[in-house]
């Protein structure tokens, strides 16, 4: 047994001494040279995401340009859009699609987060697939199929409960629509709430099922009730991802555009009701494009890109700022 370690020690001896003298440095740097390889390409990888985002930007301020020379930020709060006058202010646009995706939110969110519950801690393991399959599909239905459903199939009911709101609560302003159409704010903010329902569902779910069984056995244990091991573990546990799953929500809902296009009414007016007819930044570049025919009107369309994709890289900011201050204070669940 002394042999054996003497042998060892003998080898790992030489060992270091043909490291010293360089004798395997051939070796070494073949293996040096496969991590920087891949270093580099990762690297590539991640500066390519920002090249291509710093020449998104870049394209869109070239193709804005002139219309920021005409108008500034006074195109930021213009209440007039005139291709034939000459004259364009987004403001309505905006309003119109932060309310509808604030609206989708208002919907979504409960839904979404509370059907990833019931599928996680309620419903058995071997039927989990049967009820996620059908949630997972429809978030990969495109628009335009969301569109025409909404447009001929929940149009009519939306316009139902619009006269029914009107009649018995249009004493606030929010009901008092001068019209009952259908299409507008509410339907648009319904539409956008089914399109991003599946999305932050299949997401919550997948999020909440990564939360630690023993969390969740030991808080029963504990003689909590299973809503109480919910709320007070899982939830708590998992609201970082939680909070992304809805901010990549409220970015489709941001950004959609045939849905809201069909059953927006495409009206650019400063919205008073949920019953307006509105346009959305996306819908109105989409429906507008093809018949701009001098510079500055596709110039104050692409200005108009340009302005969500502010608006985009706005919320993402708040987003990150909110998950950051969520992780920094995150505490024990068992507090």
């Amino acid at each position: 047994m002394n042999g054996d370690a003497q042998i060892t020690e003998g080898s790992l001896g030489k060992f270091l001494g043909a490291i010293s003298r360089g004798t395997i440095h051939h070796d070494t740097r073949v293996v040096n040279f496969g991590d920087r390889l891949f270093y580099w390409a990762t690297q590539a990888v991640a500066l390519s995401v920002i090249i291509i985002a710093l020449l998104l930007v870049g394209e869109l301020v070239r193709g804005s340009w002139e219309a920021i020379q005409r108008f500034g930020l006074k195109f930021l709060v213009g209440t007039t859009w005139d291709p034939v006058a000459r004259v364009f202010g987004t403001l309505p646009t905006i309003i119109g699609t932060l309310v509808k995706a604030f609206i989708a939110l208002l919907f979504a969110v409960p839904i979404s987060i509370g059907s990833a519950m019931f599928i996680t801690f309620y419903v058995p393991k071997w039927l989990r697939p049967m009820i996620s399959y059908p949630i997972e599909l429809l978030a990969g239905i495109p628009s335009i199929v969301f569109g025409l459903w909404g447009l001929f199939v929940m149009v009519p009911v939306i316009r139902t409960v619009q006269i029914w709101l009107k009649a018995n609560f249009g004493w606030f302003f929010l009901f008092n629509g001068p019209a009952v159409y259908g299409v507008g704010v509410l339907s648009g903010g319904v539409i956008l709430a089914i399109m991003i329902i599946p999305i932050i569902a299949a997401i919550s779910r997948d999020i909440l099922l990564t939360v630690p069984r023993s969390q969740i056995e030991g808080m029963l244990a504990l003689g909590g009730t299973k809503w109480e091991a919910i709320w007070k573990v899982a939830l708590p546990y998992s609201r970082i991802g939680l909070v992304g799953a809805v901010v990549l929500g409220l970015g489709r809902a941001i950004g959609e555009t045939m849905a809201v296009t069909m059953v927006g009414g495409n009206s650019f007016e400063l919205i008073h009701s949920l019953f307006d007819p509105v346009h959305s930044m996306a819908s109105q570049i989409a429906s507008e494009f093809t018949e701009a025919t001098y510079s500055l009107y596709v110039s104050s369309l692409i200005y108009v890109g340009l302005v969500l994709f502010g608006i985009t890289i706005v919320i993402s900011l708040c987003a990150q700022i909110l998950i950051w201050r969520l992780s920094k204070g995150k505490v024990a669940v068992f507090e």
